[in-house]
């Protein structure tokens, strides 16, 4: 096969990729929400799942959080009588979106805890209740800390997404590895996809910087 007839499969992957991509980084960004507002609660049944979570997930590694997600859940309902198989995408989805998700809530506690006590004092004292002091004090001002974290938190998702290939979900890195074994020619092969993964990143990291401009206009307002 010549080099140009690899673009097709390897497209293809590269597809799926970027939609596991983008539905884990979104899924990932809503758990880190709302592990990360937990980890802060005076609640300590919220707080403890919380903390449970982000450690248990931090703790492990992505890849055995994958294989038991597709491998041992099945087995787990089998035992109570539960079908709990999961298609190859759902399980990828999931175990990356956990993945970062536990990552993410350390960025969203750090931030939260980063806004400066008095502006919980002035709201106190303009007696807002805990919710509108999260919503409509500390939030839009931790937000913007966030983002930087979250940009290189979504270009490491974008790069373990090569792991799902071992649970043959057909993304970029299994791909190449198909064209591989079918033709031998790795050097062509891999040279193509490490390309394609960096042009993705790329692509992604523009698209975080300007996220992080539109996010950050507060500052200027302030101003």
């Amino acid at each position: 096969m010549h080099w140009t007839e690899y673009f097709g499969p390897l497209s293809q992957g590269a597809w799926v990729t970027v939609e596991l991509t983008i539905y884990s980084t979104i899924l990932g960004a809503i758990l880190s929400f709302a592990a990360g507002i937990g980890k802060t609660s005076h609640n300590p049944i919220l707080k403890g799942i919380s903390v449970v979570y982000i450690e248990v997930f931090r703790g492990t590694s992505l890849l055995v959080q994958l294989f038991w997600l597709y491998f041992a859940l099945p087995l787990v309902g089998d035992a109570v009588g539960i079908d709990l198989r999961l298609p190859p995408v759902v399980a990828g989805v999931m175990a990356l979106s956990l993945n970062i998700g536990a990552y993410g809530a350390e960025v969203v506690r750090g931030a939260i805890q980063a806004v400066a006590k008095e502006q919980y004092e002035a709201a106190k004292a303009c007696n807002f209740t805990p919710r509108q002091t999260l919503y409509s004090i500390v939030l839009p001002q931790a937000v913007p800390e966030m983002m930087p974290p979250f940009g290189n938190l979504a270009i490491q998702n974008l790069k373990d997404t090569a792991l799902v290939s071992l649970i043959s979900l057909g993304d970029l890195a299994f791909r190449a590895e198909q064209l591989r074994n079918f033709t031998q020619d790795s050097t062509t092969i891999y040279t193509m996809v490490l390309f394609m993964y960096f042009g993705m990143a790329l692509v992604l990291t523009a698209f975080m910087k300007l996220l992080e401009r539109n996010v950050g206009r507060w500052r200027a307002v302030r101003r």
